[in-house]
């Protein structure tokens, strides 16, 4: 991460010649690297969650779902409102984990060689 970073600051005159990096902010300065600290621990979350036998089918539908948590957070932190189709949103979000968090049920394997409608059940 830390070469990430210095590669950042690296490209940045690059990127925007005109603007020099001493014209940002501190504040800015620190919200980017803290944006960017947090991406990419996300990132080793999902890696890590693969690599602990989590299945990837699953586990990046839950790692999509990353805004769910900040429309959840925005009215307590932010003061906004959330819209009825955040809402929709969030609630869809939530259904979709339960859903896919349910194991499939085991079903015997079919004998290619008998028809379907006269499989044993």
């Amino acid at each position: 991460m830390i070469l990430l970073i210095a590669g950042t600051f690296a490209i940045q005159p690059f990127v925007l010649p005109k603007q020099p990096l001493s014209s940002y902010s501190h504040r800015a300065v620190i919200y980017g690297l803290l944006s960017g600290v947090l991406s990419n621990l996300g990132s080793w979350g999902l890696f890590e969650a693969m690599r602990l036998g989590g299945s990837a089918s699953i586990v990046t539908i839950f790692t999509a779902l990353y805004p769910l948590p900040v429309v959840l957070l925005a009215p307590l932190i932010l003061h906004e409102r959330i819209t009825p189709l955040q809402s929709l949103g969030c609630v869809c979000g939530f259904i979709a984990i339960v859903l896919i968090s349910i194991p499939a049920p085991e079903r015997p394997p079919e004998d290619p060689m008998i028809e379907p409608e006269t499989q044993p059940q």
